[in-house]
């Protein structure tokens, strides 16, 4: 989440990433770790904003962070990938946080996404993996909606991962905003009611984008689809090391 959106408690469209479910009888405790001080400040901040939120510590490092986990035992933990003073990680706190509490959710943030940060997020058993410079709306929703099987990730990752968002790869037949996300979300395995729990939309809707798709690859199934758009140049995420 970009500073001046913290600061502004921004809440533009998370609605279309994640499925806000709000329980105002429960409180979920919040434990951010994130190296840059100002940025962890005003997450505190937005979170103590909200009734059903509680930021219970702050941690800069790893370290301290994985300490402060284990003395706090919060509900979810905010943590940044990259510190750059440190031999540690988000993932490697990901890990101990974990290793700990099986039941506990992590959040992790990056602004600098790799190829290979999907697949060793979901190795880590990461809940979600979000933009760092993105709403803070999608990261409140993803903070009150309910658990979900696998790694949540944000659209937007999924684009900047796979290529520019804007440039089609030679040979693509042309796709609408929403057939690209679908198609990116496929690519990493997705079925198609995670596709539409990703994105916000109805199964039926996703299903109704997957048979354009298969239309204009002149498809004959999911499989046959996967194969023909990487033959024209996509690339799956947990291939490209």
């Amino acid at each position: 989440m970009a500073v001046d959106e913290l600061n502004s408690h921004s809440l533009g469209s998370a609605e279309h990433f994640v499925a806000r479910q709000r329980d105002p009888h429960v409180v979920r405790s919040v434990l951010v770790i994130d190296d840059h001080r100002t940025f962890a400040d005003l997450m505190a901040v937005a979170l103590g904003a909200e009734p059903d939120l509680h930021c219970v510590g702050i941690a800069h490092t790893v370290e301290d962070g994985v300490r402060q986990f284990r003395a706090l035992r919060p509900d979810l933990v905010v943590v940044d990938f990259r510190f750059p003073d440190s031999e540690l990680d988000g993932l490697d706190a990901t890990r101990q946080v974990l290793a700990t509490d099986p039941d506990a959710r992590v959040v992790l943030l990056t602004g600098h996404p790799e190829a290979r940060m999907l697949r060793h997020a979901a190795d880590a058993g990461v809940h979600a993996l979000l933009p760092k410079d993105g709403a803070l709306a999608d990261l409140l929703a993803v903070l009150r909606g309910p658990r979900q099987a696998g790694l949540v990730v944000h659209p937007a990752l999924v684009r900047s991962l796979l290529g520019s968002e804007h440039a089609e790869p030679e040979g693509l037949p042309h796709l609408t905003k929403r057939e690209r996300e679908v198609l990116d979300m496929l690519l990493i395995g997705l079925d198609a009611r995670a596709i539409a729990n990703q994105l916000g939309i109805s199964l039926n809707t996703c299903r109704a984008h997957l048979k354009s798709l298969l239309a204009k690859f002149h498809a004959h199934s999911q499989v046959e689809l996967v194969a023909l758009a990487r033959r024209r140049g996509l690339v799956d995420v947990r291939q490209a090391r």
